[in-house]
């Protein structure tokens, strides 16, 4: 045994082993696979070996004591993986994609952040590459210097290929077309392994980029009859009621809709929210039952979702893989049809989430980034400016646009973002009281959110642009993942299961329409792709001249499908989550039938024919109306010189108080 372990072979059968237990206690410990049968879980203890073996074997091809560096350097990189992907899932919920690597730009604003979901207890993801160093020091003196059988490695390599094909036989038996229905990576870890997963999303990205150069006009015929049956006739009453109006669209970055009317310590969480909500007078329209739909790039995701009504790609974000694409989005569409000036507001820097590429394609004709802010630090925390200085100085923004034309004005809030931090001065309620810092805080910077709103509906009050706008206020994506369901648990008083996450999944979405009543509380079931189609309708645009999956909110006919971009979807009826079904109105399983797999089939069709657009790049093949033009992005700058703002709108806005009171 002692001269087993001494040798070249049983150097690598340690490795081998080591790599296979590290493997299986992450995805016990570190992952929520939602492993429901004796069957998944030996297929989760098998999956990492055909991998392993594989990569591993690729060294044994060395010569002589070389097999031990290349050995524990192809066994550093597969823990590294690994790892990060540990560290990627702590607030993701999801695995690292190929399109994520290529977004590294974004990583540095990502300090805090992942310093928050580093453990000290990761050091023993170090321990087995100790081993293994430590071992090679001690038996290499012994080990031949003659280049192994090449039969030998061939063997093993062929070992794990073959293991590879029985692992996938038998995953198909319990998950038909694994390969082909990859909404949810879950999935794909779960029955294959992390390594696998990889391989496998590498061999996609490479699919996905020839697609551009595959795609004719006919592609998008394909989607245009499919949409063209879907589409929702607008409300007669209310089309056109704001043509012509100011739009002010107000981003509530991690805001989860269970914020609204939750009370910690005795205390409202948001006070001024749960007032627009509940209003008697009713300025706003609430849907409650409003689910965000955003994938691998969460923000980036929203706003490529709710300015172009198209699901976001799954893997990576479109914002990187997709920038050069032609897009037909919702700035574009209302400076071609009713001369709108476009702009983002949004306090961090300009190349985050490569808005400063992507936004010149959707017709964004200002963005005003960190460079307009005052950004000292005692203004900064987190990934950028806080809320409240940064609605405050926004205003001079705005008031510097033309006033001849109206506006589209997106406002992006950034303080209630993970991991939630926020200076002492700052925080106006105590935490909860979990244990999980960042569940704890979380209720601390949605306050602070909460009092920023106020500032600014103060602010547009102040400066006559509220009443006559037409304003909405959403949020672009879950807060708090599945990762901290125990203290999640705590706070809702019920167990957070697979189902109970997704009914987490709605956020906030209000609109207020100048010159019409609110409608108050909704509980019509939707999504983020429904906004494009209802904001074209209100200002008098129809919507089925241009590329909408979703369908107006005020309609009649508006289809309350909610499709997530996993495959699940929910309705006021029945929902799927994780290929279980349930009964919305007492949350219990029920078993499939011919109408829900229907549903299940429009989920998976709608989805596949985003994912064509993006992929292929097919809007390039549409034209909306004769007096389209394609948007050129050579005609957008976003720099310092944007804009001439009057300095004296500057001190007018900063020397106000922080908050408004309630007239």
């Amino acid at each position: 045994m002692r001269n087993f372990i001494s040798s070249k072979m049983g150097f690598f059968t340690i490795a081998a082993i080591l790599i296979w237990i590290k493997s299986y206690y992450v995805y016990l410990i570190e992952f929520n696979l939602y492993v429901q049968s004796l069957f998944q879980h030996v297929l989760l203890l098998i999956n990492p070996l055909s991998s392993t073996l594989v990569f591993l074997g690729i060294a044994l091809f060395a010569k002589g004591r070389r097999i031990g560096g290349y050995m524990i350097i192809i066994y550093s990189f597969m823990s590294l993986l690994l790892y990060s992907n540990v560290v990627f899932y702590r607030f993701n919920s999801d695995f690292i994609t190929l399109p994520v690597l290529t977004q590294t730009s974004n990583f540095g604003s990502l300090g805090s952040s992942i310093a928050d979901l580093v453990y000290w207890t990761d050091i023993i993801y170090l321990v087995d590459i100790i081993i293994l160093v430590v071992l090679f020091r001690s038996s290499k003196q012994i080990w031949s210097s003659a280049r192994m059988k090449m039969r030998q490695p061939i063997i093993i390599i062929a070992s794990g290929l073959l293991l590879f094909s029985i692992n996938l036989g038998l995953a198909e038996m319990d998950r038909p077309e694994l390969l082909k229905r990859t909404f949810d990576r879950n999935y794909i870890v779960k029955y294959l392994g992390a390594y696998n997963f990889t391989i496998y999303d590498i061999i996609q990205n490479v699919k996905s980029s020839s697609e551009r150069v595959l795609a004719d006009s006919n592609d998008i015929t394909e989607v245009k009859d499919y949409l063209s049956n879907k589409y929702a006739e607008p409300n007669e009453d209310l089309f056109g009621a704001a043509k012509g109006k100011n739009i002010i669209k107000i981003h509530l970055e991690s805001f989860q809709s269970f914020l609204i009317d939750y009370e910690l310590h005795g205390e409202e969480v948001t006070p001024f929210l749960n007032k627009l909500v509940n209003d008697n007078q009713q300025d706003f329209t609430y849907y409650k039952n409003f689910f965000h739909q955003t994938e691998q790039g969460k923000t980036a995701d929203a706003e490529l979702i709710m300015d172009n009504s198209l699901y976001g790609l799954p893997q990576g974000a479109a914002f990187v893989t997709k920038s050069n694409n032609t897009y037909q989005a919702l700035p574009a569409i209302l400076s071609q049809e009713q001369d709108y000036q476009n702009i983002v507001l949004h306090g961090d820097g300009k190349s985050f989430w490569n808005r400063d590429e992507i936004y010149k394609q959707f017709g964004i004709d200002y963005f005003f980034d960190e460079a307009y802010y005052n950004m000292s630090d005692d203004q900064v925390i987190g990934y950028g400016l806080k809320d409240k200085p940064f609605f405050k100085e926004s205003m001079p923004l705005i008031e510097s646009l033309d006033k001849d034309k109206p506006f589209y004005a997106h406002f992006m809030s950034l303080t209630h973002h993970h991991p939630y931090l926020i200076d002492e001065e700052d925080a106006t309620i105590e935490p909860a009281e979990t244990g999980d810092g960042s569940v704890d805080r979380y209720f601390q910077t949605a306050r602070y959110l909460d009092e920023s709103l106020e500032q600014f509906i103060g602010d547009l009050k102040e400066a006559d642009l509220y009443d006559d706008s037409l304003i909405v206020i959403y949020s672009d994506h879950y807060g708090i993942s599945d990762n901290h369901n125990r203290a999640m648990a705590e706070i809702t008083g019920e167990e957070i299961t697979p189902y109970k996450n997704a009914e987490l999944q709605r956020v906030p979405f209000m609109i207020k329409i100048p010159g019409v009543e609110g409608q108050g509380i909704v509980d019509d079931y939707a999504g983020q792709v429904d906004v494009v189609p209802t904001l074209l309708h209100l200002l008098g645009i129809r919507a089925d001249n241009y590329i909408n999956f979703g369908t107006d909110l005020f309609s009649e006919d508006h289809k309350e499908v909610v499709a997530f971009r996993n495959g699940d979807f929910f309705t006021p009826e029945v929902s799927m989550v994780r290929g279980t079904f349930y009964d919305e109105n007492t949350g219990e399983e029920i078993e499939i039938n011919d109408d829900l797999e229907n549903i299940q089939k429009q989920v998976q069709q709608e989805l596949e024919l985003s994912d064509k657009i993006l992929q292929g790049d097919l809007l390039r093949f549409h034209v909306p109306n004769e007096n389209w033009k394609p948007v050129d992005r050579t005609e957008y700058f976003y720099d310092s010189n944007q804009i001439e703002v009057d300095e004296s709108l500057y001190e007018k806005w900063l020397d106000r108080p922080t908050l408004y009171p309630e007239e």
